[in-house]
């Protein structure tokens, strides 16, 4: 696969997954990403973390990362090794700290319904595009704009900007 390309096993959740879910209020005492992934959607999966494979895609419903603004919570997700989030749609705070962090997702509105746990997937950055490797099925997601594509490669906002500067 190339960078632009993800793939992985879909891992699903349902609607209004917030970032309490994704990253409970109790491990807030450390911002260290390899300890934050050991507790990723612990609240909506407790055996997730033990589970998740790198490159796996975490599929989701409506609202995806609502509550409150924790940076963390992509953090989380993108330090367990999880590709790409894709879901019906995303809170804007955390559609916004996604890119900040360099964790890609995708909005579509027909793929969280026809996606199954375990469905072997793909995704394609520059076009959206969503194979369903399993069930040999696309779907369409908006893809991602270049230049945030260049923030994910650059790892996140802040590391664009210090790559900028050096």
């Amino acid at each position: 696969m190339s960078e632009k390309t993800f793939r992985g096993r879909a891992h699903l959740f349902g609607d209004n997954i917030d970032t309490d879910a994704i990253i409970p209020a109790r491990y807030m005492v450390t911002s260290e990403p390899a300890e934050l992934a050991k507790h990723v959607m612990e609240d909506a999966d407790p055996d997730f973390a033990k589970n998740v494979r790198k490159g796996d895609v975490i599929v989701a419903k409506k609202n995806f990362g609502c509550g409150s603004s924790r940076e963390h919570a992509p953090v989380a997700i993108k330090a367990a090794g999880v590709s790409c989030v894709i879901a019906k749609s995303f809170a804007r705070i955390f559609y916004r700290n996604a890119f900040n962090m360099g964790l890609p997702i995708f909005e579509s509105s027909d793929a969280p319904d026809k996606i199954k746990p375990g469905d072997e997937l793909t995704v394609d950055m520059n076009t959206g595009v969503i194979t369903n490797l399993t069930k040999n099925e696309k779907y369409v997601a908006a893809p991602i704009p270049e230049f945030m594509q260049k923030l994910i490669a650059d790892g996140g906002l802040m590391a664009s900007i210090k790559k900028k500067i050096s």
